[in-house]
């Protein structure tokens, strides 16, 4: 059961996995920034079609190799515990994005980008256990919006960096190594991490194939939700708000405002904070499944406002990517609150991991599809971004055939 009393273990997982999250927050927000200027540097070309059809290549390796790590290391956790596969995930993610220095081509980019992405997939699934498994479900709501907002502090982050040192076709490969800079957190979590004495309890009890149990009933019908209501989100913020916004600020701000990129990135993270710890706290109040159709709802009239190609770059324009930023992002406060209800403790971290990051997949068919409208749009940003950002109407319905987990403990 969760401990009640709240103690130093409480406090270091939850550190621990804050911190994972926000660097891996900071390593997904390096791409937006660099992409655009490493891409030109690397193709010695100015054209948005191109560019665009690069940039869908590399996030989709990052949404391919999140997926995969996700699967691999969730697995881990649920094998040899959530501590040691951590700090595995957080040292893969560290090594593989500072590598990114010494790329010289973009498929090189695109290479790396996968490896680092398969450490970026499998610490979110192990943080998040390893929190829920430790804190008391009165404060689940309030740990998911922690959980959530993390990424957004490291999205944040970077994106500050870019603000007050612009990132340029000549002067890219500093943000890479700034990517490098986590490694030192895994080792720290290794000394001083606890692991999971309720994930200790489960293996004991019974042997984890986590795997075979979440591909048969009766988890199998909760899988394929937990992947659906992962799936629309990542579909929609990869192949829009999040992959590309940053994007046409950049070409609607000039070569004279290398700065737009960063400040947009930079308001569309202080929207996602905000969004990802009132979204959970909310659904712990009035449930989870009318907080995802609400959000499903909201986030597709603000995408469909947010890219309509008479915005010029301004305040109005960065207000409504605030906005944007908020709602979209709001479910990665969500997921963790309730991907962790639907999997008992012995294949958690597999299941919650392959199901939020088995979304990637479809997202990064989201971003090529994105890539490829961006070239049939003759570089129109918003014209590929409205069309891929039409996936929430399906998340409007789908929501009402999962179960309400308001209320109710951990399944053991």
């Amino acid at each position: 059961m969760s401990q009640a009393r709240i103690g130093r273990e409480q406090w270091l997982v939850l550190g621990a996995a804050f911190l994972g999250w926000m660097f891996d927050g900071l390593e997904m927000g390096l791409f937006p920034i660099a992409a655009r200027p490493a891409l030109q540097d690397l193709l010695q070309v100015t054209s948005d079609a191109e560019v665009g059809r690069w940039n869908g290549v590399l996030t989709a390796s990052f949404l391919l190799g999140a997926a995969a790590g996700g699967l691999v290391f969730g697995w881990l956790g649920d094998r040899i515990g959530r501590v040691r596969s951590m700090a595995a995930s957080i040292a893969a993610y560290a090594l593989f994005t500072g590598a990114c220095y010494f790329a010289t081509a973009p498929w090189q980019l695109a290479v790396l980008r996968f490896c680092a992405a398969l450490g970026m997939g499998g610490e979110w699934s192990l943080g998040v256990a390893l929190v829920v498994e430790f804190w008391p479900e009165r404060l689940r709501p309030l740990m998911a919006g922690i959980i959530g907002a993390a990424a957004n502090v490291g999205f944040l982050s970077i994106a500050l960096l870019a603000v007050f040192f612009p990132v340029t076709p000549d002067q890219w490969r500093w943000i890479m190594l700034a990517g490098a800079s986590p490694a030192i957190l895994a080792v720290l979590i290794l000394f001083f991490v606890p692991e999971s004495r309720r994930w200790q309890a489960a293996v004991r009890e019974k042997a984890a194939r986590p795997i075979r149990e979440i591909f048969t009933p009766p988890l199998l019908k909760y899988t394929i939700l937990a992947i659906c209501f992962a799936s629309i989100p990542l579909v929609a913020t990869w192949g829009g708000v999040s992959g590309f916004l940053p994007l046409w600020a950049d070409q609607l701000a000039g070569p004279a405002r290398p700065y737009a990129k960063g400040v947009t990135q930079v308001v569309i993270s202080i929207g996602a904070i905000i969004g990802c710890i009132v979204a959970p706290i909310i659904g712990g109040q009035i449930g989870r499944r009318p907080v995802y159709f609400g959000l499903c709802l909201l986030s597709l009239l603000a995408c469909q406002l947010l890219f309509r190609e008479w915005w010029q770059y301004g305040i109005n324009f960065l207000l409504m990517a605030g906005i944007a930023g908020c709602l979209t992002a709001a479910f990665y406060g969500w997921l963790p609150m309730y991907l962790p209800e639907l999997f008992p403790t012995r294949v958690r971290a597999t299941g919650q991991g392959l199901s939020f990051n088995f979304g990637r997949i479809l997202a990064a068919g989201g971003t090529l599809s994105t890539g490829q409208l961006m070239q049939l749009f003759q570089g129109s940003y918003p014209r590929a971004c409205s069309t891929i950002t039409l996936i929430y109407v399906v998340g409007l319905a789908l929501i009402w055939l999962a179960p309400e987990t308001k209320g109710k403990p951990l399944p053991e």
